[in-house]
């Protein structure tokens, strides 16, 4: 563990005392270094933990969560080299020191087995964010989406604060292994299910659940890339595996916290879905859309069964990549034309034809075509929804449905129909940003082929 976390630490001196010169080539490349030596995560062993220390332990949930940041911090660090061009020397050296700074606390936090130490890391991720929204946002509005992710995450996670405390005296031991071994300490008695409530609800909001979700269109929207890179792909998974691991310590839910959650995370899929049908702004559409792809993991992660859990999975690391991606696409269209508005950024394959090629495969990832990892958690939540209870297929049809409608309406609006008139000359796409899509679709397409590494079950 300490072998990726003390290299990872190490990247600071090395964004800080770089040359000018080297200073993206060095932290590149010592980061896809990093991420190199993280794929051991990903051995298949028959022990519960490995790389087991004192306060870190590494499991069949955790390893792909891991691997999947070491690999982003590469990804967004070469996705924020062209907005920064303008920027001074000393400015470059803090963005990438912000960017370096959030990888040990979310590293801690995927392997963290003491719950304070998971509590304390799946906080300190929230401050280099805030710092990447409010300083380096596109507009002025970054400082009320800054104001919405602080205290949307910082009053949801206070009771998760008093419940660790609680479960601490109750039972003398934070440790994840030993508490998975007793017997579950939140009862069904209604103070159970308060504590279950307030261990649950720092992760509703991350992950985020349909009504707790607010904070996360404006975020995304006024983030740089990286932000928003980092938000879709890892922050959000932080709420996913935080449901996962608390569920398993609290025994079977009682009906009581089972079913709001079950009905607003589906109706959230649902309703988020239909509102990227009338969404104007290409960041704000692809942040809904994940709202409503982490409404089916919260929703797995409700029902605790073992094909619920390992859908969840799969679907945490395909959307990560996949919508990293959408984001970086925006990303470029919006680099070029200055514009979030659909209606003003039409007509873009004629122009950049190779771009509208990786436009196409990120969408038909994003609808979940067949044979992608996408469909296959898809379809295994579906199953294990549908298990549970015969009438959850008309909400999850229904949000596949219009899933497969909003993602062909943005391609259709982002690369047909007429060119507007104000874009008169484009900028050619570089190699880099080709380079950058190839890295997120590549360990997409290697999946397909052998999806059990990510599928959370002990092979």
């Amino acid at each position: 563990m300490l072998k990726i976390i003390l290299p990872t630490v190490m990247l600071l001196p090395t964004a800080l005392l770089s040359p000018p010169k080297f200073l993206w080539t060095n932290t590149t490349a010592y980061s896809f270094l990093i991420a190199a030596l993280s794929l051991q995560w990903l051995l298949p062993t028959y022990y519960p933990y490995k790389c087991l220390t004192q306060w870190t332990g590494i499991n069949q949930i955790s390893s792909p969560l891991l691997v999947l940041s070491c690999w982003l911090l590469p990804l967004m660090i070469m996705a924020s080299q062209n907005h920064l061009q303008q920027e001074p020397m000393p400015r470059k050296r803090i963005f990438i020191s912000t960017l370096i700074m959030v990888q040990p606390f979310i590293l801690l936090a995927f392997s963290a087995t003491e719950l304070a130490l998971f509590y304390i890391s799946f906080e300190a991720t929230l401050i280099p964010t805030l710092i990447l929204i409010t300083r380096w946002g596109n507009q002025p509005e970054r400082l009320s989406a800054g104001i919405y992710l602080l205290f949307y995450t910082l009053i949801s996670s206070l009771p998760l604060l008093i419940a660790i405390m609680h479960l601490y005296v109750k039972i003398g031991t934070l440790h994840l292994p030993t508490l998975e071994l007793t017997h579950p300490a939140v009862s069904n008695t209604w103070t159970g299910v308060m504590t279950g409530l307030a261990l649950l609800l720092a992760f509703m909001v991350k992950a985020p659940l349909y009504g707790l979700h607010l904070w996360l269109p404006k975020a995304h929207v006024e983030a740089p890339i990286a932000g928003s890179m980092l938000l879709a792909a890892l922050l959000l998974k932080l709420g996913g595996y935080g449901i996962m691991r608390v569920t398993l310590l609290m025994g079977p839910l009682s009906n009581t916290l089972h079913y709001p959650f079950l009905t607003l995370a589906l109706w959230g899929a649902l309703m988020t879905s239909s509102t990227c049908l009338r969404q104007p702004d290409l960041k704000s559409l692809i942040a809904y859309s994940s709202v409503s792809h982490m409404g089916l993991v919260i929703a797995a992660g409700m029902i605790q069964t073992h094909w619920s859990f390992s859908g969840a999975m799969i679907l945490m690391i395909s959307h990560g990549l996949t919508s990293s991606m959408l984001f970086c696409l925006a990303n470029t269209n919006y680099e070029r034309t200055h514009s979030r508005i659909l209606l003003l950024t039409r007509g873009l394959q004629p122009l950049l034809p190779l771009m509208a090629t990786w436009w196409l495969l990120a969408n038909l990832t994003n609808m979940a075509l067949p044979p992608t990892t996408n469909l296959m958690a898809e379809l295994t939540i579906m199953i294990t929804l549908f298990n549970w209870s015969a009438f959850t297929i008309i909400l999850t049809g229904i949000a596949t449905l219009l899933t497969a409608s909003y993602t062909l309406f943005m391609l259709l609006m982002t690369q047909r129909g007429p060119t507007p008139s104000h874009i008169t000359s484009m900028q050619n796409s570089t190699t880099r940003e080709h380079l950058l899509m190839a890295l997120h679709i590549i360990p997409m397409f290697l999946l397909i082929l052998k999806p059990e590494l990510i599928s959370g079950i002990p092979l």
